[in-house]
């Protein structure tokens, strides 16, 4: 799929009728689902993810658990990195699933656009449609769906009645539009609890937003199974230990690095049980080995950036863009630490909605060097020049580059020494598309 296809023509088409961002409101996408025919009522049981952190991984967690038990599932997720296929995986039995075909999104994509009739609306909103068009006309047995912003005022919160909510950890982000306090992100968030539908909370950082969370599942009765008091993950031996009131799961660890991968995979656990789908031992297992996530802490190992850099040196690459998300990414670089010690190197670039300032500071004491880029595949991009003075803020010793692999040549024209590098590529899924599709990676 390139940027020629089909459906890709009909999406940039959408993106010049309408306003680009977002209009928090159910009344649109509501209108045009009526249009299509209600196609939201017409989904497979519905796991619905929705937080700040790890929706993206417990979302991977569940697909491979599920599809490893033999089941069907289709994926929505959003951003995409590369192509606007990967926010549409269509489930297929006994084997995983596939991104939607181009000429089926397309149609999709017409189809939506059509019963809109030109009126106001947001591509997002047009694009959710499309997803409950798609997951509606192919059989499969869940449909995973993600929200995109927020939660109740999302798109997708037009489903009424989900198999089980889950809502991930909960930080600063997207203040503009969610709120400045983590009580107020965590009551958008919590938006996509329903009445009666169990709501499985994951690990959170804050405890005001597990409060605020418990608070909206009892006015409801939404039954609350949280992450330290229902259900248990710690890392044991080189094993993963899950403990929930069933009892113990002994696995291997999670294929996705990082300790809090250990958490999304519990939080996935617990999801798809409760959510009643009950996947065996063996199925749990398999799908810690099998989970895939593209851009959360992969590593590069082909194309021309890694050309570029001195042999033996690594480069990691990590979409995480906000406080919370440096925290983890930190954690994992600590713990890489432990195994083997390497100079790391930050090559980053944000988007303006984002602190910088926050998610530098995480990796204060940690970072040699960092060296801030432009995101070219965005206009919202930070300028490099104004994103290194927030590094520099951070207590990081900072300078701007023109591209990644200008800073990833500067590391090895001066590096001589050993050990040999280790790049971290992060700060905005923007930047870590444009390296995907560089290094030939796009997500398949």
């Amino acid at each position: 799929m390139t940027t020629t296809s089909l459906a890709t023509a009909e999406i940039e088409a959408l993106m010049h009728k309408h306003p680009k961002g977002f209009d928090l409101s159910l009344e649109r996408i509501r209108r045009l689902l009526t249009a299509l025919g209600e196609p939201q009522h017409a989904l497979p049981p519905v796991i619905h993810v929705a937080g700040t952190n790890g929706k993206g991984s417990v979302t991977a967690f569940s697909q491979a658990i599920l599809e490893a038990d033999g089941r069907a599932a289709h994926v929505h997720t959003s951003p995409h990195l590369v192509n606007w296929h990967e926010r549409y995986r269509l489930g297929r039995p006994g084997q995983r699933g596939a991104l939607v075909d181009d000429a089926m999104l397309a149609d999709a994509v017409r189809r939506a656009a059509a019963a809109n009739a030109g009126q106001p609306i947001t591509v997002f909103e047009i694009l959710t449609a499309v997803t409950f068009l798609l997951f509606s006309e192919q059989p499969a047995d869940v449909a995973i769906v993600e929200v995109g912003l927020g939660g109740r005022f999302d798109a997708t919160n037009v489903i009424d009645r989900p198999a089980a909510s889950v809502i991930t950890s909960i930080s600063l982000d997207h203040q503009s539009y969610l709120g400045d306090r983590v009580e107020l992100i965590a009551a958008e968030k919590g938006g996509i609890i329903k009445r009666g539908v169990p709501v499985i909370v994951g690990q959170q950082g804050e405890e005001v937003a597990l409060e605020v969370l418990t608070s909206m599942a009892d006015r409801v009765g939404a039954p609350l199974i949280t992450y330290g008091q229902d259900f248990f993950a710690f890392a044991e031996h080189g094993r993963l230990v899950y403990q929930d009131d069933t009892g113990l799961l002994d696995l291997p660890m999670p294929r996705l690095s990082g300790r809090h991968q250990l958490t999304n995979a519990a939080t996935a656990i617990a999801a798809l049980r409760h959510a009643g789908f009950s996947p065996s031992d063996a199925a749990i297992e398999a799908g810690m080995a099998s989970v895939e996530w593209p851009g959360r802490m992969q590593q590069i190992a082909t194309g021309p950036l890694w050309r570029a850099a001195v042999p033996g040196a690594e480069i990691w690459l990590d979409g995480g863009h906000n406080p919370g998300a440096g925290a983890a990414i930190a954690e994992t670089l600590a713990d890489m630490e432990d195994r083997v010690q390497r100079p790391l190197f930050l090559i980053v670039g944000m988007i303006n909605t984002k602190d910088p300032v926050g998610f530098f500071a995480s990796f204060a004491g940690m970072a040699r060097h960092v060296f801030t880029v432009p995101v070219n595949s965005s206009d919202a991009g930070i300028d490099p020049d104004d994103l290194a003075d927030a590094a520099i803020e951070a207590g990081l010793d900072a300078e701007p580059c023109d591209s990644v692999e200008e800073a990833i040549q500067l590391v090895s024209t001066n590096w001589q020494s050993e050990p040999t590098p280790r790049f971290l590529i992060c700060g905005s899924l923007y930047l870590v598309g444009e390296v995907l599709a560089q290094s030939g990676l796009a997500p398949a």
